[in-house]
């Protein structure tokens, strides 16, 4: 007990709307729902949880996890609550008196735990789009400081850990946790063309309607790293882990789970290092940073992508250093920072045509081909064209590049590479074009899941005002109107983000 108010757990409290005898009650329903029917709590205990920051024993934290992640309707994790004993989530700064935002980092013995711990969590809410009013993303400043000295460490398998009497042996590490095995190499050869699949997948229709499939995935991964397998296949566990981790979390923001995301990713580039491959867990944080860019928060992408190259060490492949560069282009423009934009570009394609592919690309980093940069390059020059309007023609320029080399049906980047045309084709003061793209990406977008490519869209919808009185444009506004998702109300009255 430290006699300190945990403050994590009053402030979900105070959201969540309960009496704190009400409460215990619940604690003891769901106890006995999860086979601990002997568990018993009262209004006392939970005052000391809250006020005192006492740390109840397990399975009380799982528990307490488990009930406020269905009464918020998003994923609520014993880090969240506050309830880890000191000395496992990681390091303090400073003085040692603060903790890492979010839990993170945390130690390297927690890394399969956390996954499935928050991957059960995921799956128990049974439905997407319910974010309560407690969710709330980490600034990405926030996140590099808490990961820079972590991420720049020697990694520490699990497999070089010491080997307790049952080296099989591993507890539960949250609830709801699967009974994994070990497993061989053809078991891990097939997890890993598994994602080959989902990810074409989400290309190909957005991250809606796999996404629970994928965090199904993740979660038996995370039970299979409870165990020691022989070094090459831990690491190749990581592998999968932290590439379905980047997908789940894609796939999140693709629908609008926002927090849920960035969780994955961090997720993504712990176990990324965990298997000892630094520049995935670079090329995981900045899925972050593209994420902070789209949700209008460019300075904290900016931070991440520091972090994201600089923590990748010197095995980063030319071609992704300018994909990092593409997406740190993206922030600058949307800061309106057109020159310091074009010299990010410049660095992109500069390093892009110097890949000769001497070494093996990485499958996370086979689609991004020629189409991609160009894609990159015109949604950077069309959101600087909002400050600058002569950077549209531009922007028309990459993505007419962009559209003669979509074809091996990645249906998502196709419906950008429209948009982005259609809203340089306003900006650039030619309605009949813009119109005309704006239908083609209008088209293909009932077949996607994607709640991004409708942010995009809304985007666009603003620009056509200017063009009202065109008879043209004014049926495209009405049919945009029709087309647009109603969005959903979750629990409390809150807009749902799916």
């Amino acid at each position: 007990m430290s006699g300190q108010p945990n403050t994590r757990l009053a402030d979900l409290f105070g959201l969540a709307g309960w009496s704190k005898g009400e409460l215990a009650r619940q604690v003891n329903k769901q106890a006995a729902a999860m086979g601990h029917p002997q568990l018993s709590t009262d209004t006392s205990r939970v005052r000391r949880w809250i006020d005192m920051g006492e740390i109840p024993r397990d399975p009380v934290p799982r528990v307490l996890a488990a009930l406020f992640t269905e009464r918020l309707g998003r994923v609520v994790t014993i880090e969240d609550l506050g309830l880890v004993r000191q000395g496992r989530t990681g390091r303090r700064r400073g003085d040692g008196k603060e903790e890492h935002p979010d839990g993170v980092p945390w130690a390297p013995e927690r890394t399969a735990a956390v996954l499935t711990e928050f991957t059960g969590m995921d799956l128990m809410l049974n439905r997407r789009g319910l974010v309560g009013a407690g969710a709330a993303l980490a600034a990405g400043s926030s996140l590099s400081s808490a990961m820079h000295d972590w991420l720049h460490t020697d990694p520490t398998l699990k497999s070089d850990a010491p080997v307790l009497d049952d080296p099989l042996h591993a507890d539960p590490a949250g609830f709801d946790r699967y009974e994994a095995a070990p497993v061989g190499s053809e078991e891990v050869e097939e997890l890993e063309c598994s994602v080959e699949v989902f990810r074409a997948w989400d290309a190909a229709r957005g991250g809606g309607l796999q996404r629970k499939a994928v965090v199904g995935q993740l979660n038996e991964v995370g039970g299979m790293l409870a165990y020691h397998h022989p070094a090459h296949l831990q690491r190749r566990l990581w592998g999968v882990a932290a590439n379905l981790a980047v997908l789940a979390g894609w796939m999140s923001h693709d629908v609008g789970l926002e927090p849920t995301a960035q969780k994955y990713f961090v997720i993504a580039a712990h176990a990324a290092r965990e298997g000892g491959d630094r520049p995935r867990a670079g090329e995981a944080l900045s899925r972050a940073a593209r994420q902070m860019v789209h949700l209008g928060r460019p300075d904290e992408a900016l931070h991440l992508m520091k972090l994201a190259q600089s923590g990748s060490g010197d095995g980063l492949q030319p071609r992704t250093r300018a994909m990092f560069h593409t997406i740190e282009a993206w922030a600058q423009a949307s800061m309106g920072k057109g020159q310091a934009m074009r010299r990010t570009l410049g660095r992109a394609e500069d390093l892009f045509v110097s890949d000769r592919q001497d070494e093996r690309t990485p499958d996370w980093m086979q689609t991004f081909k020629d189409e991609d940069l160009y894609g990159m390059q015109a949604l950077a020059y069309r959101t600087l064209a909002e400050f600058d309007p002569d950077a549209a023609a531009q922007a028309q320029h990459y993505a007419e590049k962009a559209l003669a080399l979509r074809v091996d049906g990645r249906e998502r980047s196709k419906i950008f590479d429209h948009l982005s045309m259609a809203s340089a084709c306003f900006i650039a003061n030619d309605p009949e074009q813009a119109d005309r793209y704006a239908r083609l990406a209008l088209m293909s977008m009932g077949s996607n899941s994607s709640r991004r490519t409708w942010d995009r869209l809304r985007q666009m919808y603003r620009l056509t005002a200017a063009y009202s009185d065109y008879p043209r444009i004014s049926q495209l506004r009405e049919e945009i109107q029709r087309a647009l998702p109603r969005p959903r109300r979750g629990k409390g009255g809150n807009t749902a983000q799916a």
